[in-house]
């Protein structure tokens, strides 16, 4: 965030020294995953189209023009990794529903073949003893619907309203958690701002009619699902807010102050404080279309919610120069402290919302070694750090009730194709093995432990 309010007394950041840095009773150890990222059978039992298949193929898109045809073929292989899952020790599991799984154009009847595939998973995931995490969307939009104007069209906020509903009413009595989106920022402004997600349109007008269009989604889901009534699931939205380091220049702070109203405020303030913040209307309104925001919209948008979660990697540097911090294989540096600053300033300055970090993790160029093993120890590092940053929120006082890893599997990483690894557990694409790297016994570890196990010092403070 562009500011950081001044920090309570009863809000301060608690440095951790040797010992167990324990975590609450009940606390959400997961890892989570996405549809299209890993499930594959893209044709398979009645799925319909999906913008990111029709991206997939547009020369130039998709680095080494991979495709998520394939992917780690969990659509066939979900026992295999649910088993794997519980080996871990995960006690949830993070994952979305592909809207064209349920209904392959986005409207009308009901595929139940889709919808059987995530009955089993669910089933299987509450018999391992592990919490079913559910996102209704992530960025998978039916084509159909796009060919219909996408998200800058306001009929697919009700589309996906009905959707919600559908979904709800099969698995609502056995999956504690629902979210409606994740990350709307990226669905908006890099599928149709910068064109380099799909649908791939270059065109700000459309970028923030989606963005309004995707907030207005998320609020009418949450009412469909809480009519549709009974089973006390705690229903939220993920999203990616930034904190920001900045220079001291009048230019870099007017940029942050832009970056931070439509990457961060935009989404934010409709959603907790039913309204778009000032400056930003204000930045808009002097060559975009605003009509379609209309009436009651954002009384729609703020349907009280029960939990956040938030996805955190890096903060957004403006103006400060080269990297201070080591960098992950995406370009991104390695800040914990950004995780820190930036739920206590949901926190202060949106009230006390229960949160979850809903996607943490870190790329890098794993290798299976001559024994057969994977040595990640800067995955487990990066993992460390942030862990003991989640413990800080917990003893400031901030609400947070889970940390997921980014990600379960190494997968397709959208634009970057399968260039890039994420997953605790490497995966062979060619054999679709799978491998526990070094980073997930690491994890196995602070999940039975319920928290870090801190080293004494060393003598001298070295």
């Amino acid at each position: 965030m562009t500011a950081s309010a001044a920090q309570p007394r009863e809000l301060t950041r608690t440095e951790p020294s040797a010992g167990t840095l324990s975590f609450p009773e009940g606390f959400l150890w997961g890892a989570a995953t996405s549809a299209y990222q890993i499930e594959g059978a893209t044709s398979a039992d009645g799925r319909g189209v999906s913008i990111w298949d029709t991206f997939c193929r547009v020369p130039g898109k998709v680095r080494g023009a991979d495709t998520g045809d394939v992917a780690t073929d969990h659509y066939h292989r979900w026992r295999e990794d649910v088993a794997l899952m519980r080996r871990l020790g995960l006690r949830s599991y993070r994952f979305s529903v592909a809207w064209p799984r349920i209904q392959p154009h986005g409207q009308g009847a009901v595929n139940q073949a889709g919808l059987d595939f995530y009955r089993r998973l669910v089933d299987e995931l509450l018999d391992a003893g592990i919490v079913p995490f559910l996102t209704l969307f992530h960025w998978d939009l039916p084509q159909s619907l796009q060919d219909a104007g996408g998200w800058p069209a306001r009929d697919t906020a009700y589309r996906f309203a009905d959707y919600a509903r559908i979904v709800f009413e099969a698995l609502g009595d056995r999956v504690p958690y629902w979210t409606t989106l994740n990350e709307p920022w990226c669905a908006a402004f890099l599928g149709y701002g910068q064109g380099v997600h799909a649908p791939g349109i270059v065109d700000e007008q459309q970028s923030v009619t989606a963005a309004h269009h995707l907030l207005l989604a998320h609020g009418l889901a949450v009412e469909a699902m809480r009519g549709a009534g009974g089973s006390g699931a705690r229903i939220g939205i993920v999203l990616d807010p930034q904190p920001m380091s900045i220079s001291s220049t009048p230019e870099a702070l007017e940029a942050a102050r832009r970056a931070d109203g439509m990457h961060n405020r935009f989404f934010l303030h409709p959603i907790f404080k039913g309204e778009y913040p000032d400056d930003v209307l204000a930045d808009l309104a002097g060559h975009l279309d605003l009509s379609h925001i209309q009436a009651d919209d954002l009384r729609t948008i703020a349907a009280p919610i029960d939990v956040l979660g938030v996805n955190y990697y890096r903060r957004l540097s403006v103006g400060t120069g080269p990297p201070v911090h080591p960098t992950t294989s995406m370009g991104w540096e390695v800040d914990a402290s950004g995780l820190f600053d930036l739920l206590l300033h949901i926190h202060q300055t949106y009230g006390p919302i229960p949160m979850l970090i809903t996607e943490n993790g870190a790329a890098y160029d794993d290798n299976v070694g001559p024994e057969g093993g994977v040595h990640d120890p800067e995955r487990t590092a990066y993992l460390e750090q942030h862990v003991r940053a989640a413990w800080q929120v917990v003893q400031a006082g901030i609400d947070l009730r889970g940390y997921f890893v980014w990600s379960l599997l190494d997968n397709f990483e959208w634009a970057e194709g399968y260039g890039r690894r994420f997953g605790l557990v490497y995966v062979d694409y060619a054999t679709q093995q799978r491998i526990p790297k070094d980073s997930a016994r690491w994890y196995q570890r602070v999940i039975a432990q319920n928290g870090l196990v801190m080293p004494p010092s060393e003598p001298n403070g070295q």
